[in-house]
């Protein structure tokens, strides 16, 4: 018996019936997934990729000034080519600035990273009481805007305002001034952590809790103590959320801005120039210099893309080559 015909009409409990056909299924339907990322392409391309190209056009753009610089035309854009790409290289306020943020990050990120580690095996615990309010405590800090708790911190470091200092001169116990000198780096680091911690350590926390319970059963029918089992099994099965976390940690550090930037009326120790976004900020919007500014917001652009994606590779290559001495084994 041969089938119907794709197309034709046929008899369904004597009722005469078009069976469809493949070929006749509307273009509407193939090209819904591309409407439905036309909002967001838009946006994209609005509010980021052209943001982004004019800000490397100006980075290639000089102004140049004739005669007094006074009059019509006496004022006009030039191309100026990596000329500012040079000037920012050998501007030693920058470079200042970058290695002021390499020791920031020094700090910020393995003890940031360190103590969400140690939240998320804490919580993961059989023993750990109360997990979902200590959870929700350490997660809040990162719910409150940078601005908010760098002025919150900074009220605490201030000597004449702060609780700590009335304490501390209560009991006769010295009183450092955390907002001068090399004390302002761990200042500005203790508002990081506070900030950021809580973040990782829902990250690294949700990777935990998607390990099976059989994992662990087998180490502990094999003997093997609660220190074991996160040193041997736990850590390593959430490495990806470790790497995922230090990518972060790495951008946010090298991005610093709004907490020395909000510290700054505090004290004279936060120059205008502290970190590289600062000097880019200031020569854009202090000096009215947006061509060097560009040039300069494109380099610490190139470094981060450069530092990232270096990490990922050796992040990959090292886990490429566990799984190869694991099959090995």
């Amino acid at each position: 018996m041969t089938s119907p015909a794709r197309g034709k009409a046929y008899e369904v409990e004597g009722a005469p019936y078009a069976r469809p056909s493949r070929t006749s299924a509307p273009r509407r339907t193939r090209s819904a997934p591309f409407l439905f990322l036309v909002p967001a392409t838009v946006l994209f391309l609005l509010f980021f990729a052209l943001p982004i190209g004019y800000a490397i056009w100006l980075s290639f753009r000089k102004v140049q000034v004739s005669g007094l610089g006074l009059g019509a035309g006496a004022r006009k854009e030039v191309w100026a080519g990596l000329e500012n790409y040079t000037a920012a290289l050998s501007d030693s306020e920058l470079l200042d600035g970058a290695l002021r943020v390499l020791g920031y990050g020094c700090i910020v990120v393995p003890v940031m990273l360190g103590l969400a580690l140690v939240f998320a095996l804490m919580l993961d615990s059989e023993r750990v009481r109360l997990a979902p309010f200590t959870r929700l405590a350490i997660f809040l800090p990162y719910a409150i805007p940078g601005v908010i708790a760098a002025l919150l911190w900074g009220f605490l470091y201030l000597p004449d305002v702060s609780p700590f200092y009335f304490v501390l001169d209560r009991f006769g116990l010295p009183q450092p001034d955390l907002l001068d000198g090399g004390p302002l780096f761990l200042a500005l680091s203790n508002i990081a952590v506070w900030g950021g911690t809580g973040f990782n350590m829902i990250v690294i926390y949700t990777a935990l809790r998607a390990v099976p319970a059989e994992v662990y059963e087998a180490a502990k029918l094999d003997g093997a103590t609660p220190l074991q089992i996160a040193l041997k099994i736990k850590i390593p099965m959430v490495a990806p959320s470790l790497v995922l976390t230090f990518f972060f940690s790495i951008i946010a550090t090298l991005q610093v801005f709004n907490e020395p930037t909000t510290l700054k009326p505090l004290t004279n120790s936060v120059s205008t120039t502290w970190s590289p976004l600062m000097k880019v900020y200031q020569d854009a919007f202090g000096n009215g210099d947006i061509h060097s500014a560009a040039a300069q917001a494109a380099l610490i652009a190139l470094a981060t893309l450069v530092l990232s994606f270096g990490f990922l590779r050796a992040a990959n290559r090292r886990t490429k080559q566990d799984d190869r001495q694991g099959a090995a084994r």
